[in-house]
């Protein structure tokens, strides 16, 4: 398929709710569909009509489809979303937790600054630098006050693993040498 300038305008709420009906989409509470436009979206909500698409290309809608179906879809969606984020936010502590604890009694409090515990030297600057980046820009109080208390420029790993993204944890832990990635 040949590529083209966009060239869709923004549609009023009303517009949005008028063209889903000429789509076929059936509405039975039009305050309460463009209540959901305006706090929700357009654009997020048809992720979940797409399933009740006839065309697909042309974006008509099932004879059967309903506005209220997608929304459910939507309200399943975000409930699950909302469990999942909550279990793994439970898996992030764990891991942050056994990962200080472990290396910190084989390693010392700052085994994340010993470049020989890592497979790269490269990787393993790139990876004090963002932590770096994150200790700098932290406002939580603890660390104003290692800040103010101490001279090392950063504080030991159950600190600073505190404030570190858990993307650049996962990337400090991929890094680890392979016999120090395994619990014993």
């Amino acid at each position: 398929m040949a590529k083209t300038h966009y060239h869709k305008i923004p549609l009023s709420y009303e517009s949005q709710l008028l063209q889903l009906e000429n789509r076929g989409l059936k509405i039975s509470d039009r305050d309460k569909t463009l209540h959901l436009l305006e706090n929700i979206s357009y654009y997020r909500l048809s992720g979940y009509w797409y399933p009740l698409l006839a065309d697909k290309q042309n974006h008509i809608f099932k004879q059967t489809a309903e506005f209220d179906t997608a929304f459910r879809l939507y309200c399943f969606d975000r409930k699950l979303r909302q469990l999942v984020l909550g279990e793994l936010e439970k898996i992030e502590v764990a891991v942050r937790a056994k990962m200080t604890y472990i290396l910190s009694h084989k390693h010392g409090a700052f085994w994340f600054q010993n470049q020989n515990l890592f497979k790269s030297s490269v990787t393993h600057a790139n990876s004090l630098t963002k932590i770096n980046e994150e200790f700098s820009r932290s406002d939580e109080d603890f660390i104003a006050s290692f800040k103010q208390k101490y001279t090392d420029p950063l504080p030991p790993s159950w600190i600073i693993l505190e404030i570190t993204s858990f993307g650049a944890l996962s990337k400090l832990y991929k890094m680890l040498k392979r016999e120090l990635r395994s619990v014993k």
